[in-house]
């Protein structure tokens, strides 16, 4: 089989996404192209990789209506790994192959910036978008087509944040407009949204795992069974993603996708994650499996949130497999993972739909301004993992000082005073447990 995708990234994510959709393209007979993968960073998986030939077991896991699904693959897409580190010049020979068409990418969130430091000559050059500038400019140089590169870096605007960079660097490295004009023509950059948990190697079940493959597999990879691919552009006729069952969108534009993401998903997280804490929970799981916890994100969800977004069937359809993903038994989302940098996080998910509903109700949502001051109780009483600067800005000022504050959120929240400073007031006086009762009253 030929290899046709390129693929920046080795780790778990990809291997429980993109290269297990392409397996499952060659079991269905719809897709004849293998992946190649090229190790980021100098220190990576690849031997690994290529020691076990590329050849993975993957385990999903999850809730699907009401019951417990587990679906095991031995995955087979991948060809090959290349280190260009070890082998600078295996890695630009992937230039010279009329068959490559795709390039996959995820090199975490800051895997797509640009470095200045970068030179052309480097082998390879230390950035991402600086490995794909050479693998470009060589490409040219075979006056072969461009490339559909699929970016699934965690950003915003992950495909036109790589072309920017990949601009960035023809310019610094001065390798000229003609250049610079077949990058534009000849590639697509699609910017895309990835969704699906994955949990990765599964270190406490590892040898019992292996003991019923009957082998060792250092590549052992775990993901729940839940997956959304949002992709700007459309792919469909040569990757026949939607033909093969998965749930893929080709759009225009990926934004109100995201949009529904952060603010249901994310936001679900972030409005829960400082009242569970205070009320002595633990995990995810925990909160879905407390009745009262369970109410709270329920009023979130369907009393503030979706009003806001729009209680379509597309809507309350992803809100439903939200719900239902937070309470797989095989993920232990821990709430303190989830806590990390929480200010900033309300602020982007949860901060928006509480001016949106406020704009079109003249009130606020009950709920959700209770959990800012669920979220204010938990950075002045416990042990926050934010900036520190954050967390003294919080402790050392009172409250008006702080919801005043536009630079910690973006916004002059003065107008939530009196609501904050009751659910405060009741926090302290009636305890968290009856303080959340009133919330969701």
């Amino acid at each position: 089989m030929k290899e046709t995708i390129i693929q920046f990234g080795e780790g778990n994510f990809l291997r429980g996404f993109v290269d297990y959709f392409i397996h499952k393209l060659h079991e269905k007979g719809l897709y004849d192209g293998k992946v190649v993968v090229v190790q980021p960073i100098e220190k990576g998986l690849v031997p690994v990789l290529n020691e076990q030939a590329g050849v993975y077991n993957l385990y999903l896991r999850g809730m699907e209506n009401g019951q417990q699904v587990v679906e095991h693959t031995r995955v087979t897409s991948i060809s090959r790994g290349i280190d260009p580190y070890a082998d600078f010049d295996a890695f630009l020979r992937l230039a010279d192959s009329p068959d490559f068409r795709f390039v996959v990418s995820n090199t975490t969130e800051a895997g797509i910036a640009f470095d200045s430091t970068c030179a052309f000559t480097d082998k390879p050059a230390r950035s991402f978008p600086g490995k794909v500038t050479q693998l470009l400019f060589r490409r040219f140089q075979n006056n072969l087509p461009g490339f559909v590169f699929l970016a699934c870096e965690l950003i915003d605007n992950n495909g036109g944040e790589l072309r920017d960079c990949v601009l960035r660097y023809a310019d610094l490295w001065e390798l000229g407009d003609e250049f610079k004009a077949w990058i534009d023509s000849e590639n697509t950059f699609c910017n895309t949204l990835v969704d699906r948990i994955v949990t990765g190697y599964p270190k406490d079940e590892a040898e019992a795992l292996c003991k019923a493959l009957g082998y060792q597999d250092k590549l052992l990879d775990t993901a729940e069974i839940f997956h959304l691919w949002v992709i700007e552009g459309n792919f469909e006729q040569e990757l026949p993603l939607q033909k093969a069952g998965f749930h893929v969108v080709w759009t225009d534009d990926v934004r109100p996708y995201k949009k529904r993401k952060v603010r249901v998903l994310n936001g679900a997280h972030t409005s829960m994650v400082c009242p569970a804490m205070l009320a002595g929970l633990s995990t995810v799981g925990e909160c879905l499996a407390d009745e009262q916890m369970r109410r709270f994100l329920n009023t979130c969800l369907f009393q503030a949130i979706l009003p806001v977004l729009g209680e379509n069937e597309e809507n309350m359809a992803f809100t439903s497999a939200v719900l239902e993903r937070f309470s797989n038994p095989f993920i232990k989302h821990r709430l303190s993972s989830i806590s990390l940098n929480s200010v900033s996080k309300y602020s982007v998910r949860v901060l928006p739909t509480v001016l949106d509903f406020y704009k079109a109700n003249g009130v606020y949502p009950k709920a959700l301004v209770f959990s800012l001051a669920a979220l204010l109780v938990f950075y002045k009483t416990a042990s926050p993992q934010d900036d520190a600067a954050v967390i003294q800005s919080i402790r050392q000022r009172d409250l008006p000082q702080i919801l005043s504050d536009e630079a910690l959120w973006g916004a002059d929240l003065s107008g939530l005073l009196p609501l904050v400073q009751e659910s405060i007031q009741r926090i302290a006086r009636d305890g968290i447990r009856e303080a959340i009762e009133w919330a969701i009253s």
